[in-house]
């Protein structure tokens, strides 16, 4: 029952070339970047993401990308990497962009079990009528466009059928873990990594905290330790980094 491993290296050491990866986090909250910086040491490559963004330039899924390690993303936000943009409009990058809820919900339905949903999210967009540019040619035409999804009129009302997701490996990262592999997860933290915890086939967690079995009350825990198989820890909140820093000027004694 003890699913520590030593070290980021040995719990990813497993991790083949092109395999399928559900990464955790929002945007670089909860980001396993302890791992991610293990599979980029170790020059794993060919890699189809799924996270909600890709990281930024030089940090998170970032660094994989820069070096070329990942053929495809998944993702719904794309707007803090200059890099991602340079790949994906020459061609470099497959993206498949979601919606924000349909992403968490496809995660959330692989991880179920749940083969497909039904959704009321694009329809009516080329989300669900098909067109989207997946990949580029270098002379800027579309070469992989996405193809047209089954929709479905319930009531008074379409719907579009999306699929859920499970990947070969998760990564996620959480802010206290015990050596089960329960998982608790602090504040905004707790938004793609239990959906992405689940939706893993085999699953890695780096935790900031390392408490051993009984610590955590049942009723705190957010991803029970069925869906986790490796943990790594504590490797503390050192190199947590902030997005986007915005401050108000400071004022002088008396407001001026």
């Amino acid at each position: 029952m003890d699913k520590v491993v030593p070290s980021a290296a040995d719990a990813v050491r497993d991790i083949p070339d092109g395999a399928s990866l559900a990464v955790g986090g929002f945007g670089l909250c909860g980001i396993p970047h302890v791992l991610i910086k293990a599979l980029l040491d170790a020059g794993t490559t060919d890699l189809a993401t799924v996270s909600n963004n890709c990281g930024v330039d030089g940090w998170g899924l970032g660094m994989l990308l820069a070096a070329g390690r990942i053929r495809r993303t998944t993702g719904s936000y794309v707007g803090e990497n200059r890099e991602f943009a340079r790949q994906y409009l020459a061609g470099e990058l497959e993206v498949e962009l979601v919606p924000q809820g349909t992403l968490a919900e496809r995660l959330r339905a692989g991880g179920s079990g749940i083969a497909a949903f039904y959704t009321p999210a694009g329809v009516g967009t080329q989300v669900a009528d098909g067109g989207l540019p997946l990949r580029y040619a270098a002379d800027g035409s579309v070469a992989l466009a996405s193809e047209p999804k089954e929709t479905r009129r319930f009531g008074d009302r379409d719907y579009v059928l999306e699929h859920g997701i499970v990947c070969d490996f998760a990564l996620v990262r959480a802010a206290v873990g015990d050596r089960h592999g329960n998982l608790v997860f602090r504040d905004s933290a707790r938004n793609f990594n239990p959906l992405c915890a689940m939706a893993g086939t085999v699953t890695l967690a780096e935790v900031e905290e390392l408490v051993e079995p009984g610590e955590l009350r049942p009723e705190e825990i957010h991803t029970p330790g069925v869906f986790v198989q490796r943990v790594i820890g504590p490797v503390g909140v050192d190199g947590k980094r902030i997005e986007r820093r915005t401050v108000r000027p400071r004022t002088t004694q008396g407001g001026n």
